[in-house]
């Protein structure tokens, strides 16, 4: 009877004992299935709504958001308006169609201009002698020049008024390049302003600017407020954010580049209505300094420099660069500005992130600069003493 009572009582006690553990056996499986559904959806709002801030991404990845986006499926691709579509077609052939390159072909150089041409005497000297191999154009806004190089005089095409910071700036260039392009031997364009000057021999340019495949178009992306903070999403769906850049406006282009420019209607009107002065929450937004590096970036990033050849010193820090007096010019500054191989980029956000890159003609490092600007008036003496000794530094 005991022993009977003994096994009884150890069937109770094994019951008892064995009943958690049969729950367990069965909620187990249950409580995976649930995980495995939340971080499911966990992921799919990820990819869906992506996080913005960069404390968000990681805690996705220990490398932010770029890994994520990395590790995560692409998404579709957009299927584009027809006007887009008809855009690209058009431009695609015309950066594919082989360029006929004339028995003489020569370079356009742009000038412009409010008015008077304060540096006509050097640029005199730096165009003799290589007649048929130039040609120069002159977009006078406001007042027009008094001529003292036969280079230029009746070289004025019809101009308008440029009001600075407005898309009349975009327009004089375009309208610069159009007539310009009417001249089948130009096969590069030079944009170039009043402040300029030639800081190199006219040999050296042209060899520099004839025989690479580029165009020099300065291109870099700003995170900051001045840079892709003037992005307005008016723009979308053919220009979102991540393709928003920034650069200089002067530049120079080849033949196929000045081309494209001249038949797109569609980029250009986004950055006429949509990025402008005293946009909405009292932001600006310049097209000169936006719409080319963004429609080059979008279009045929890899045909552009994503510098210019034009120097300019913002090294003050100011909203204007730095302006040359005569007792700055010295052969040790020409020499100095002429031996930059690197150009540099920094951006306006709170980092001020310096972006240094090596200047690479046709894969070798080279100077940067064949032209630079912002010189008065008055150093026009000093450079004349010193032209050219410092072009053939």
């Amino acid at each position: 009877m005991k022993t009977s009572q003994g096994w009884r009582l150890g069937m109770k006690e094994m019951q008892i004992l064995s009943a958690p553990r049969q729950r367990a056996q069965l909620k187990k499986p249950t409580w995976i299935i649930v995980l495995v559904s939340l971080v499911s959806l966990f992921l799919i709002c990820a990819y869906v709504y992506p996080p913005q801030g960069s404390g968000a991404c990681y805690v996705f990845s220990l490398n932010g958001c770029k890994g994520l986006s990395d590790w995560l499926p692409p998404a579709p691709a957009r299927e584009l308006t027809d006007e887009e579509l008809a855009s690209h077609v058009v431009t695609n052939e015309i950066l594919n169609t082989p360029p006929v390159v004339p028995e003489n072909p020569k370079i356009a150089f742009m000038f412009l201009t409010p008015g008077a041409l304060p540096f006509e005497k050097l640029w005199d000297r730096f165009f003799q002698g290589h007649e048929g191999k130039f040609s120069v154009y002159v977009h006078a806004s406001k007042d027009k020049p008094v001529h003292f190089s036969r280079y230029f005089i009746n070289r004025e095409i019809r101009s308008d008024k440029v009001v600075w910071g407005k898309i009349s700036m975009v327009d004089a260039e375009r309208r610069l390049l159009a007539y310009a392009l009417k001249d089948t031997d130009n096969q590069h364009f030079v944009l170039l302003s009043d402040s300029c000057i030639p800081l190199h021999d006219f040999d050296y340019v042209y060899n520099y600017l004839m025989y690479t495949n580029i165009s020099f178009v300065d291109c870099f992306e700003d995170p900051g407020p001045h840079g892709s903070g003037r992005y307005s999403e008016h723009m979308l769906p053919e220009v979102e954010k991540k393709d928003f850049r920034k650069g200089a406006q002067w530049f120079t282009m080849k033949r196929q580049h000045a081309l494209a420019v001249m038949a797109d209607s569609l980029y250009y009107r986004k950055f006429r209505d949509y990025c402008k002065p005293n946009m909405e929450g009292n932001r600006n937004c310049y097209s000169d300094e936006h719409y080319l590096p963004t429609f080059f970036h979008m279009l045929d990033p890899h045909g552009i420099s994503n510098w210019s050849v034009t120097h300019v010193d913002w090294s003050e820090g100011k909203w204007h660069p730095k302006s040359y007096v005569q007792k700055d010019i010295t052969f040790e500054l020409m020499r100095n500005i002429t031996s930059i191989s690197e150009n540099v980029h920094v951006t306006s956000d709170a980092r001020k992130e310096v972006q240094i890159s090596p200047c690479l003609w046709n894969g070798n490092q080279r100077p940067c600069y064949l032209f630079a600007r912002k010189f008065l008036p008055e150093t026009l003496d000093n450079l004349l003493l010193l032209y050219p000794n410092y072009t053939s530094i």
